[in-house]
């Protein structure tokens, strides 16, 4: 009976052990479980960061030639527009809204010019011609500004037109005609 209650001690100490060493292999294996879950998942993620940068290298170059011809678009714009000179005066309305009253204004300026020429005696012809002159130059600067503006407007449309098709273009002729058409229509 004493050998076989030491044998039980023995063998209750050694499965004590034996759990105690599963418990420990088991977080062993969890470890290295959790480490090769991590590995994965960075060999997924530098996959996907290599196919983005194999598809947006080659646009590297489209961007830069879009930027400069975005740049050349600018300076264009800048040189066709015309604006009159604005100083010190406060417009609290958009530049449409001021240029519409701008042009109610000179009409107005206009109309009493009109009124005002008939009635010019030999006296005062020097200031007869100065107010035609006044009349001649305010029509003239009221055609400048709806032309210039509407050729502004016709220049803009025309220069984004065209950007937007040599976009266009060479997205097509870099990634191919079947691919820009499932960009569209897909």
């Amino acid at each position: 009976e004493k050998n076989l209650a030491k044998l039980e001690e023995k063998a209750e100490k050694n499965l004590i052990m034996l759990c105690e060493e599963k418990k420990r292999q088991q977080e062993k294996l969890y470890k290295l479980k959790r480490e090769i879950l991590l590995k994965e998942r960075e060999q997924k993620l530098e996959e996907a960061l290599d196919k983005q940068l194999e598809v947006l290298t080659p646009l590297v170059p489209v961007c830069e030639q879009f930027k400069e011809q975005y740049k050349c678009f600018a300076t264009a714009l800048d040189a066709t527009r015309h604006e009159l000179p604005i100083k010190n005066i406060h417009i609290e309305e958009d530049m449409y809204t001021y240029l519409d009253e701008l042009g109610k204004e000179l009409t107005v300026t206009q109309e009493l010019l009109t009124e005002l020429t008939p009635s010019c005696s030999d006296e005062s012809a020097k200031t007869c011609s100065a107010l035609k002159t006044l009349q001649e130059v305010s029509q003239k600067l009221d055609k400048e500004l709806q032309s210039n503006f509407t050729q502004v407007q016709n220049l803009a449309s025309e220069v984004s037109k065209e950007v937007s098709l040599h976009n266009q273009q060479i997205c097509e002729e870099n990634h191919g005609l079947d691919v820009v058409k499932s960009w569209y229509f897909d």
